[in-house]
């Protein structure tokens, strides 16, 4: 294994899936304040399941949101 293009690697997926999640995140809530199923205030329990199949990994990593 060459140790350079795997931590290469591994932080381009790392910053496509932080990338990709705000955008997501943001999209939803937006969503969410103009319908009017949220007020802005709400604190947001979230949760990101990472997986990689061929390693038989599963995690899941959970943490809060605050819209205020």
């Amino acid at each position: 294994m060459n140790e350079d293009t795997f931590n290469m690697e591994l932080r381009k997926f790392l910053k496509k899936v932080g990338i990709t999640s705000q955008r997501e995140i943001e999209k939803a809530v937006h969503n969410g304040i103009n319908s009017g199923a949220l007020q802005g205030t709400e604190k947001l329990d979230a949760k990101i399941v990472l997986s990689v199949d061929l390693l038989g990994l599963s995690c899941d990593i959970k943490g809060t949101i605050a819209l205020e």
